[in-house]
């Protein structure tokens, strides 16, 4: 999400981004192929995902925060490109990451959009019965 807003607001080219953060201790503990197959893949059809995401968030992506519209970026790409991660984790996780870093009632926001999202990528996912532990 961070190389996402930062892409957003330098349109420095991505393996510049992806170098710099690669620097950065913090992100050390970061699943760096993951980290980069991310960065690379939405900022290489952010166009795309932006005409997936326009129809369900209700106003003008040119009005979303940064933050929020780098989390529906990720959110996007993985409910498209990562069908191997459940959409419920992807969901959870950007609402997570929305609840530390977005605005106060953003990852109702993202969760709401995600959700609808969801349903036209995942339906097949989302049909099948839940499977319960124990």
């Amino acid at each position: 999400m961070q190389a996402l807003y930062s892409w957003q607001l330098t349109r420095d080219h991505p393996k510049n981004i992806l170098a710099s953060f690669r620097e950065d201790e913090e992100h050390a503990n970061a699943d760096a192929e993951y980290f980069r197959e991310i960065l690379m893949g939405v900022t290489s059809k952010a166009a795309a995902f932006d005409e997936m995401l326009a129809p369900v968030v209700g106003r003008p992506l040119e009005q979303l925060d940064p933050i929020e519209h780098a989390l529906l970026w990720v959110g996007a790409w993985e409910l498209a490109e990562r069908l191997d991660v459940p959409y419920r984790v992807v969901i959870n996780e950007a609402v997570g990451l929305a609840k530390k870093y977005g605005a106060e009632q953003s990852h109702r926001f993202i969760n709401g959009v995600l959700d609808t999202l969801a349903r036209q990528l995942r339906s097949a996912e989302r049909a099948a019965p839940r499977r319960t532990s124990g």
